[in-house]
């Protein structure tokens, strides 16, 4: 072989060489980066920007319990009391916790034997006050659980639900938490280290207008710019899903103990849910699904949804604050069960039209709630919230108290 062959050769192997470091390199690289949450924070406008062409809707919503299950700690948001007298609650082993307010900010205070041993800031609310309100606290950028939830049923401090007996302030609020509470929150920690860390800058608080209608501030720049374009460009438009695409909107929140495949977040409005969850499919005991947390999955045990094409907006007006109205509801359960079909309340004869004013008491009672179940003061056994059920059926005994009720009238 001559000295120029043997020479290129060389050339040939030292090239091949350092391509195949560089390839190795960025595989390296394209691993690493597939291993933190790199997502943009999205084109968000913000449900206030909505207010200008939305007024009416905006005015609305912003009264609901979506919009107010988080907010920042402040003494608007905060429901329960910071007066003397109201604000302390003793465990078991002699430790106390008192909600105190000190200078403008507001704390949960340890004390034992009368000696502070440890505090943390009210920094954020969980919960609009329907039912009670959960506390969060940051710790560096990372938030956690407080020990005292405020539960609204008694109007007062309780231990926070599933909590030791104890003051402890160490469980981690999880990607998954958040996704459900707020709108968005950016994770900034690599995917599967716990406790997770979040961007404070980039939360967007309360379910507001975008978590339905997607990210919107490519459609709020379009229809700044084209007022009289009435087509809505850029934006998710409900009404126009598919009945599934409807359902797993409200299944992100309300469809229980969903198992993620793809990081919080990752599901928008319109897209189909089982890309970013393990669904199970399997028909479970009604009674074994609690009566909080998984609405769908006991609607879709009902014989209701079975029989028709409902979805969970049938009966919800997401823009509206609806609680207590059961003649709102029922006028939307008789949309289905008319007269002329033959579907009329068999107590129509009995009790006359007033029956059509509470079909929810009979057909979807209050129930305890397993999940959330709080120790009062003093008390050694839990209160449970009680909550709707959302499996539409027949409740013999409740339908005697509703008789009983509508007979006084």
């Amino acid at each position: 072989m001559s000295g120029m062959d043997k020479y290129r050769r060389s050339i040939i192997t030292m090239v091949t060489i350092v391509m195949m470091v560089a390839l190795l390199t960025k595989c390296i690289g394209r691993q690493n980066q597939e291993e933190v949450k790199t997502s943009d924070w999205p084109e968000f406008a913000g449900s206030a920007a909505c207010e200008g062409c939305h007024k009416d809707i905006y005015a609305a919503h912003i009264k609901t319990a979506h919009f107010l299950t988080t907010k920042p700690a402040t003494e608007t948001y905060i429901k329960g009391s910071f007066a003397a007298g109201k604000n302390k609650f003793l465990f078991n082993n002699g430790m106390e916790v008192a909600m105190e307010k000190r200078n403008d900010s507001f704390y949960q205070v340890a004390y034992l034997n009368g000696i502070e041993k440890k505090i943390r800031r009210f920094d954020i609310v969980i919960g609009s006050g329907t039912k009670g309100q959960s506390f969060l606290n940051w710790k560096g950028n990372r938030l956690f659980q407080m020990p005292i939830t405020y539960f609204t049923a008694a109007d007062q401090w309780s231990n926070s639900p599933g909590y030791p007996g104890k003051a402890a302030f160490d469980r981690p609020i999880t990607s998954r938490c958040m996704e459900c509470h707020t709108t968005y929150a950016e994770v900034i920690s690599p995917i599967g280290k716990e406790p997770e860390a979040f961007d404070r800058n980039k939360i967007l608080y309360g379910v507001d207008c975008e978590k339905c209608h997607g990210p919107a501030a490519l459609h709020v720049e379009f229809q700044t710019k084209n007022p009289l374009d009435t087509t809505g460009k850029y934006i998710v438009k409900p009404e126009q899903l598919s009945r599934q695409q409807n359902l797993d909107l409200c299944a992100l929140c309300h469809g229980g103990r969903l198992v993620k495949t793809s990081p919080s977040f990752s599901f928008t409005a319109g897209d189909t849910l089982s890309k970013y969850f393990a669904i199970d499919t399997s028909r479970k005991n009604v009674a074994d699904i609690d009566v909080h947390g998984n609405q769908y999955g006991l609607l879709a045990s009902s014989k209701c949804f079975n029989k028709s094409q409902m979805t969970c907006s049938s009966c919800h007006n997401t823009h509206e604050n609806e609680k207590g109205k059961l003649e709102v509801f029922s006028q939307r359960c008789l949309s289905c069960h008319k007269q002329e079909d033959g579907k009329q309340c068999k107590l129509f004869a009995k009790l006359g039209p007033v029956i059509n004013k509470d079909c929810i008491d009979c057909h979807m009672p209050k129930q305890a709630s397993r999940s959330i179940a709080v120790f009062l003061q003093g008390e050694n056994i839990p209160t449970p919230a009680l909550l709707r059920t959302h499996f539409i059926s027949i409740y013999p005994e409740e339908t005697k108290k509703v008789q009983g009720k509508m007979a006084k009238k």
